[in-house]
């Protein structure tokens, strides 16, 4: 199978070597996003609900690139720095996806890039 990369200038820009996601047949591999504004390139003003609600719309934007849409993510992988805030994030979550939603796991992590407290990858079958 070949792979193709998938760039979309409504998500941040990979800030290391990687690709915002790949596609192979029928699964999009996206690679973890944070809650960086994808003009600004710096994390997004407020509090943890923000930042929570900032990855789920730049994991959108890659998924949308992708020809999908996050409800056709077959497993989410959530990082948190506190895992306090898991109950915000399923909150949020609920604003971005329809039932029945994605495999999931939750992750605490003692640090993520940029000094974040939320990162997300997915895996997409479109």
């Amino acid at each position: 199978m070949s792979k193709q990369t998938i760039h979309t200038d409504s998500a941040p820009a990979a800030i290391g070597t990687y690709s915002q996601a790949i596609k192979t047949g029928n699964l999009v591999f996206m690679s973890g996003q944070i809650p960086l504004d994808p003009k600004t390139m710096e994390v997004v003003d407020g509090d943890f609900e923000a930042r929570a609600r900032q990855v789920f719309k730049n994991l959108r934007a890659v998924a949308e690139a992708a020809g999908g849409d996050l409800n056709d993510a077959v497993k989410l992988t959530i990082f948190l720095t506190d895992l306090g805030n898991f109950a915000t994030v399923n909150s949020v979550m609920e604003e971005f996806f329809e039932q029945p939603f994605p495999a999931r796991a939750a992750v605490g992590v003692a640090s993520l890039p940029k000094g974040v407290d939320v990162e997300a990858d997915a895996v997409l079958a479109i």
